[in-house]
């Protein structure tokens, strides 16, 4: 009997250190999803994959975000190597809802929902018919291959899908509950917590470890929100408009600057930009600058154009950017406006290049003065005056001009008129 206890426990012992040596991940997916999270996601699954995880699990807990955002972080995940679980806790809406098919398998808590996965574009409107045509395509196809039926994922995009029976008739978008995706198929069961989930893999004696996001993914994730670019490149634009009505180098200046450096640091640390970008970025504000130099404005727009090409380059959403250039553009012209028209000031940006002195009449500044002194003094011509001629008026030399009729050297003459240097004499009647 003890010989039969002692085999037992040597057959059990490889299963049992083998359960307790399982290495489970645990991987947040909150917020809105975008770039940041994209690339947050690529690191913990190759963290996964370097360690031989047996498993994944995206905790998931997000109202959506960005739909080429959601793409990456799908393909990532259908292309690793790990099994992954998406563990739906309390929503997985929208881009949410895709990145949940796309894993192995789904759980939900009780409460929790999924589902509701329109898209919507930069403008907050309903995205066109070929991004809808797009995204429908997508969400089926995540369906299909788990073996999901995808009309119900459609049904998540597409409002023209009729399902009365999980409230979701036509003009609605489906959205599950943890109970109806249950009995849609759309998950493999409801459980109260992770510990539970763990329980229900089999995996309760599992090394469990968590990936947290590090503090430059956070601030990644943070400056590439959707919400927060456009606010962004509003207060680099209104910074550097302010900076060129400003004296010297001041506090505008520098946020306007800081601004843009945070906007190209959180595409950097995503994954969206290269260091290219950032290149051309410098190139153009080096060819701006070198506009002040080099006359005909070719330079300058060269500049301007390449400033505006890299922000483009660090994005991987062009409506996006150009829906919050032009909000940037048409608020730093107000700002312009309101610094001339009600603060009266100049910029000195156009001072540096364009002759803004004169000297005019009020300043001091004349051409000539005008010898009202001389009106009705005599003299003498020391010249001929054919009309024009040389005299002498006051122990003073001076250039003269006759009235228009020839007066001969060494005549008398009185003047008549002065207008500014030119001094009208006529020959003067001797009583």
């Amino acid at each position: 009997m003890t010989t039969l206890s002692a085999l037992l426990v040597l057959f059990l012992l490889p299963n049992f250190v083998s359960a307790k040596n399982e290495l489970v991940y645990v991987v947040p997916i909150e917020e809105t999803v975008e770039d940041g999270l994209s690339s947050f996601i690529d690191r913990a699954l190759d963290k996964a994959e370097e360690d031989q995880a047996k498993l994944v699990i995206f905790e998931v807990n997000t109202p959506g975000g960005r739909v080429d955002s959601a793409a990456k972080i799908a393909k990532r995940m259908t292309s690793s190597k790990v099994e992954s679980v998406a563990f739906v806790n309390n929503e997985a809406l929208s881009a949410g809802a895709y990145i949940s098919l796309n894993a192995d398998k789904i759980y939900m808590v009780p409460n929790s929902t999924m589902g509701a996965a329109a898209v919507i574009n930069s403008a907050g409107n309903t995205a066109g018919k070929k991004a809808q045509s797009y995204w429908t395509a997508a969400m089926r196809t995540a369906a299909e291959q788990n073996n999901r039926n995808p009309l119900y994922a459609q049904a998540m995009a597409d409002e023209d899908i009729d399902l009365p029976e999980y409230g979701a008739e036509k003009g609605k978008l489906l959205t599950f509950t943890a109970s109806q995706a249950l009995k849609a198929g759309y998950s493999e069961g409801t459980v109260g917590n992770q510990e539970e989930l763990l329980t229900k893999l089999g995996l309760e004696d599992a090394d469990v470890r968590y990936i947290d996001e590090s503090l430059a993914e956070k601030v990644a994730r943070f400056l590439t929100n959707p919400l927060i670019i456009p606010i962004l490149l509003t207060i680099a634009a209104i910074g550097i408009v302010v900076e060129l009505f400003s004296p010297g180098f001041g506090i505008p200046g520098f946020v306007g600057i800081t601004a843009l450096l945070l906007y190209f640091y959180g595409h950097l640390i995503a994954g969206a930009a290269g260091y290219e970008t950032i290149v051309l970025f410098v190139l153009g504000v080096i060819l701006c600058l070198l506009e002040l130099f080099v006359p005909g404005g070719i330079v300058g727009l060269l500049g301007f154009g390449a400033i505006i090409g890299s922000l483009f380059m660090a994005s991987d959403d062009p409506v996006l950017i150009g829906i919050s250039l032009l909000i940037a553009i048409t608020i730093a012209v107000l700002a312009a406006i309101l610094m001339v028209k009600v603060f009266g000031k100049n910029m000195k940006f156009f001072r540096k290049i364009i002759l803004t002195d004169s000297t005019n009449k009020e300043q001091g500044y004349v051409s000539n003065v005008t010898r009202v002194d001389l009106l009705g003094l005599t003299g003498k011509t020391m010249t001929d005056l054919r009309p024009a001629g040389t005299a002498i008026v006051g122990n003073e030399r001076l250039d003269v001009v006759s009235e228009g009729s020839f007066i001969k050297r060494d005549s008398l003459i009185e003047v008549v008129k002065v207008e500014g240097s030119r001094i009208v004499v006529r020959e003067a009647k001797i009583i």
